[in-house]
This record gives structure tokens, C-alpha cells and sequence, in this order.
């Protein structure tokens, strides 16, 4: 069961709206279940006799008489509005049974306290199967006006307790860090111009996969033009900086032609202009080349980061945590745009899935996660990773999205612990298409007998308690070649089996040898970490960085924009 709680100042036009069609003709049979006083409350949708005026003036009567206190200014945003919706395949609910609803989420919220004589008048209306609409005038008979704090918080938690006793699904709590939901009327709006998703959701995933990728606000601003989404800043009066920026999608506009625009904290609240400046120090364009000239290293960066991210989500510091999962979902972002291959699908639905589970309400600490957020920045301009240590980052990116959906979990953040789990299967996903033609191409690439013997007294002898499931594991003449080639790329395999082993337990694993596979994978060649520091391997100076901010080659819209031209209104 979902309340959404807003507030507004047009008592008449909102109930209009409830006791009228609709936007697609679908309120057919709106009326009244529940109210301040059921016989004193005009029901235009059963008493011929009740006109919208009428119950508009019995609503707003305090508002009047507090109106006449304040010599003829009424209080701002005195409409409260709360919908409150059933998750679908629940069972019907009787209008006796959406009454009871009515009645105790005004209590929760503080609208109308059960046996308050002079709480604020309201209505709870019916017009669909599964909802109604709550609705409000916030000012008491007294004159004052209710205690609504943390009213939404107040009205979710409710429903929990209403969904247990009314045997109803069980939703997951909130903890007011979720982005806003599409309206209604951008939903109908999506559906009439052929569109998957609304543009508020459009615009939220553009939002984010271009920060995950830029490295500062001017980029941020310059890229997301680049996409075809308008842009508008808003500056500080006295300072001239930004303040505040809103997006609209390419050819969303109102019924007067006018672009529809969404707030940066109205699309994510980690999308609002401060939150992101502490995610996009402002460095300029010249400091970060927009293109790496050693794809393979960067890979490599972004294998050691999520190491180490995944140490920092075992650790007891929270607010260290929470940075590192922001962090990591800008790496699932990148991840998923740089990828190629049928797998992409699934990356990217784990990136979408992953922002609900990047935020919470404890306050991250972003500077603690700079190396994974710079090395998921420069995967944005490398190309694909050859051979498995693509596959080998994708492994590890499944392990510390499990990682953070039990991180979650412990901490009561249910909304967040369900969105990474989601990530988890849609990357577990990813890495089974991935993966197979990996492991098939290194099983038949296998060196000869003695270097596999080689290897196993290596393995008996650096991991012993698992020696005998590595060896019997499938994978095992995969794992052979991945020795080899390590080894030819000058590490130890012995000490690299046991600084794989080492960095988590094995017990758990499935497939031990796949897992010392993508750790040993992971792992940079010796060799060409040699001739870098003696220069022989470098940059490519002949490829100049370009100077002006440009699209990564990465960042591309993934919805076709609406088209262009005047369109009804929401």
C-alpha cells in the first residue's frame, strides 16, 4: 500500500478532479467512503443535489474564516492530497475497508487526531479499484494549523501496519531518500507518445549516467546538452552561481508548447545541485584527458578499486560505506555503456536497479571513495577490455552488489537491500552470458600435462584446505591456462594463488577454481608494469586530448526521445 502525501492551494480544481473522468476516462464511479462528517459532506458522486462549489466551501470553511483573520490572505499550500494505492494482485478492498484506511492514516499524518473535535475537514474519495485520494483543508476550527511534520514518513508507516492486519502485500519502508514517482499523468503521457518509460524517469537514468562519467559540474551541464536535453540554471542572486538546475527531455512540453521541466532533486535527491558537487569537485577540463591511451590498466584500476571497496564494505564505518556505493553505482554505469556483447542489456538494468540502493539517509563520506569513483570515471572513456579481465570486473561487481544488499539489510534499509539484490541477479545474469565463451576459449586452450602437474602442486601447496574441490571443480584446465598466462606475464603462481585465496574465503563458492580464475585474471602483467616505469610503454602523444568538454563515447541516450512539437498537457 503506497501513500503519496502533496500539498497545493486549489481546493476546487483537485476536486474537480476526483469526482470527474479523468484524464482517460477511467474515474467511473467516484464517490465519497469516508469524511470529517459523513452527513455533513457534499457527495457530487452520489447526491444529484452536491455540486463541486458546494463541497469545495463546506472544505474550506476555516480556511475562510482564517482568511478573513489575516485580512484576506489565505495560507499558502493549504490542500493536502495523499493517494493511497494497493500493490498490484492485492485483493479488493470494500469502500468499508478504504474507509477504515481513511480514518487512521488522517490520524497517522496529524490531519484529523480520532477524537479531535476541531481537526481539519477532509475527504477520502473513491474511484478506482485499488485507490483512493485523500484530501485535505490544513486549517483546524480553532484557526491553527495541523502538526504535519514528517507526515509522508508517518502516513508509509501506517500502511505497513494496514497491510499486515488487512492481509495485504508487504511493501518495503522508506526512508525518504527514494526519488519521486511518475505521476498519473505522465505515465498516460508515456503511453500516448509510444514511450517505455516517462520523462521524468528518462531524464533521471541520463542524469546519472553522464555524472557517473564526467568530472565536473561544467561537463555535467555540457554533456547533458549534448543529448538533446534542455537545460536551465538557476543563479544565486548576490553570487551569480549556480544555485539550482532543472532538465527537460527532448520534445516534452505542456499543452502551450512549453518544456516540461524537473528539478535535479525532484528526479533523485543525489541529483540536486549540491549533492553533486561533492561528487564533482570542480577541476578543469584539462586535468582529465578525455580518452585513455592504456585501455587494459584501466581495467585494472577499476579491478583493485572494487577490491578494495569491497574491504570498505565489511568495515564499521557507514558513512565510509555509503560513499563507496555511490561510487559503485557510477561504476555499474560505466560498466554497462562500455560493454559489448548481448550481455549489455543486463548491465544496464543493474545500473537503473543499483540507484535506488546507492543513497540512503546516512550521510556519505565521498572523498573516501575517490579512487573507485576516479577509476570508474576514466572506464567511461577506455574501450572494452580484452580477453577475461572484462568478465573478471564483472565478477567482482556481482560479489560487492550481494555485498551491499546484506550491508543494506543489516541496517533496516529494506527499499535498498531489495534494489541491490535486483542489481546482483540482472549482473549474475550478465556474467553467465559473459563468461561462457571466456572459460570455453581458456578450457580449450589448455597447456600441456606437466605445466598443468606444475600447477597443481602448486595449488595443493598454497591453498590445501581446498586443493581437492579446486581440483575436481569443472573449471579446472580454465583455471590451468589462466596460471599460464599469468605466469608468462611474470608473476609467481604460487604466491598468486595464495594472494588470490587470500582475499576471500572460498568455503562458500561454488565453483572455487572459477572464482582464483577471475581474482588471478584481475591481476596486472608484471611485465608490462616493467617497461611502464622504464618508459618503454606509455602514452600515445600523438592523440591529443581534445580541449573542449565532449560526450563520452560511452553516454548515449537509451530512449528515443519524444518528438518534437506541442503536446497536451499532464
Amino acid at each position: 500500500m503506497v501513500p503519496d502525501v502533496s500539498t497545493g492551494s486549489d481546493t476546487r480544481g483537485l476536486i474537480v478532479y476526483l469526482f470527474g473522468p479523468g484524464r482517460r476516462d477511467e474515474h467511473t464511479d467516484p464517490h465519497i467512503v469516508a469524511a470529517w462528517d459523513m452527513a455533513g459532506a457534499p457527495d457530487p458522486g452520489r447526491n444529484p443535489e452536491a455540486t463541486y462549489t458546494r463541497l469545495a466551501k463546506r472544505l474550506d470553511t476555516h480556511v475562510d474564516l482564517r482568511t478573513r483573520e489575516l485580512g484576506g490572505k489565505k495560507p499558502s499550500q493549504h490542500v493536502w492530497h495523499c493517494p493511497v494505492r494497493t500493490a498490484p494482485g492485492d485483493r479488493y478492498l470494500t469502500d468499508a475497508e478504504w474507509a477504515e484506511v481513511a480514518r487512521r492514516i488522517v490520524h497517522a499524518t496529524g490531519i484529523a487526531p480520532e477524537g479531535d473535535e476541531k481537526a481539519c475537514r477532509w475527504i477520502a474519495v473513491r474511484h478506482a479499484d485499488d485507490h483512493i485520494h485523500l484530501m485535505a483543508t490544513t486549517v483546524r476550527a480553532d484557526g491553527r494549523r495541523p502538526r504535519t511534520n514528517r507526515d509522508g514518513q508517518r502516513a508509509q508507516a501506517e500502511c505497513r501496519k494496514i497491510e499486515a492486519e488487512f492481509g495485504l502485500r508487504r511493501l518495503k519502508s522508506g526512508d525518504l531518500t527514494a526519488p519521486r514517482t511518475p505521476t498519473g499523468a505522465e505515465r498516460a503521457k508515456a503511453e500516448r507518445q509510444g514511450q517505455t518509460v516517462t520523462a521524468r524517469h528518462w531524464l533521471r537514468e541520463q542524469a546519472y549516467a553522464v555524472a557517473a562519467a564526467v568530472h565536473n559540474e561544467a561537463d555535467y551541464f555540457t554533456v547533458l546538452g549534448s543529448l538533446g536535453i534542455k537545460v536551465k540554471t538557476r543563479l544565486g542572486p548576490e553570487t551569480g552561481y549556480v544555485i539550482g538546475y532543472s532538465l527537460a527531455a527532448p520534445g516534452d512540453t505542456n499543452a502551450a508548447g512549453e518544456p516540461v521541466w524537473y528539478g535535479g532533486s525532484k528526479l533523485a535527491p543525489d541529483l540536486s545541485i549540491n549533492r553533486l558537487r561533492e561528487r564533482l569537485p570542480d577541476q578543469k577540463v584539462a586535468d582529465h584527458p578525455r580518452y585513455v591511451a592504456d585501455p587494459v590498466q584501466a581495467w585494472h584500476r577499476v579491478a583493485s578499486a572494487l577490491h578494495s571497496t569491497h574491504t570498505a564494505v565489511d568495515s564499521a564505518n557507514d558513512a565510509i560505506t555509503q560513499a563507496h556505493l555511490a561510487a559503485f553505482g557510477d561504476l555499474l554505469h560505466n560498466l554497462a555503456l562500455t560493454t559489448h556483447g548481448p550481455h549489455r542489456a543486463e548491465l544496464r538494468a543493474a545500473a537503473v536497479a543499483f540507484n535506488r540502493a546507492r543513497r540512503s539517509a546516512i550521510r556519505a563520506d565521498h572523498q573516501a571513495a575517490t579512487a573507485l569513483r576516479e577509476a570508474a570515471k576514466e572506464l567511461a572513456y577506455a574501450s572494452h577490455a580484452p580477453g577475461g579481465l572484462a568478465v573478471a570486473v564483472l565478477f567482482a561487481a556481482l560479489h560487492l552488489a550481494r555485498a551491499a544488499a546484506h550491508w543494506h539489510a543489516q541496517r533496516g534499509h529494506e527499499q535498498q537491500a531489495v534494489a541491490a539484490e535486483q542489481a546482483f541477479h540482472h549482473l549474475q545474469a550478465g556474467y553467465e552470458q559473459a563468461a561462457a565463451p571466456v572459460l570455453t576459449e581458456l578450457a580449450r586452450s589448455t597447456p600441456r600435462q606437466q605445466t598443468a602437474d606444475r600447477f597443481e602442486a602448486a595449488i595443493r601447496h598454497a591453498i590445501p584446505a581446498q586443493a581437492e574441490r579446486i581440483l575436481t571443480d569443472p573449471t579446472w584446465p580454465a583455471l590451468v591456462t589462466a596460471l599460464a598466462r599469468a605466469e608468462s606475464g611474470g608473476n609467481h603462481p604460487r604466491q598468486l594463488l595464495a594472494q588470490a585465496a587470500a582475499e576471500r574465503e572460498l568455503d562458500t563458492a561454488e565453483h572455487p577454481a572459477q572464482v582464483l580464475i577471475w581474482r588471478i585474471t584481475a591481476q596486472p602483467n608484471k611485465r608490462v608494469q616493467a617497461a611502464r616505469r622504464q618508459g618503454t610503454v606509455g602514452i600515445d602523444r600523438s592523440k591529443p586530448a581534445p580541449r573542449a568538454a565532449s560526450t563520452p563515447p560511452s553516454v548515449k541516450p537509451n530512449r528515443t526521445p519524444p518528438a518534437e512539437g506541442p503536446r497536451s498537457g499532464r
